[in-house]
């Protein structure tokens, strides 16, 4: 069973993400575009459930683990101060390889789900 990842994502922590991958569109940390925009709050960058896809995996199969792929589909928003919870399902282990299948929760929304290739 692969355990459970729950971060609590803070707009200092998008916007530290923004800063290191250069997208700074104002949705992600902006108040004013954003309540022009009728949104809750500032939309996390999507790219971070992947991140956190990614580091659930690694934290469970090691430093010598490889990711071969990962592929998710959004499902809803997730908002700075949303609590994100990353359950994971594996297969069986074949060739070297294990698929695994993830669901990424905010609150009570499904934000995310996708598929994962690890090499062992």
């Amino acid at each position: 069973m692969i355990p459970s990842l729950e971060r609590t994502i803070t707009l200092t922590d998008m916007v530290a993400y923004a800063g290191a991958t250069w997208d700074w569109h104002p949705i992600h940390y902006d108040a004013g575009y954003v309540a022009q925009a009728k949104l809750p709050g500032p939309v996390v960058d999507g790219q971070v459930l992947g991140a956190l896809m990614a580091e659930q995996l690694l934290d469970h199969y090691g430093p010598r683990a490889f990711i071969t792929a990962l592929a998710f589909r959004f499902k809803n928003m997730v908002y700075a101060g949303d609590t994100v919870r990353i359950e994971a399902v594996a297969g069986e282990p074949e060739d070297g390889r294990v698929r695994v299948t993830q669901r990424v929760l905010a609150e009570d929304r499904l934000a995310a789900e996708g598929e994962a290739t690890v090499r062992l």
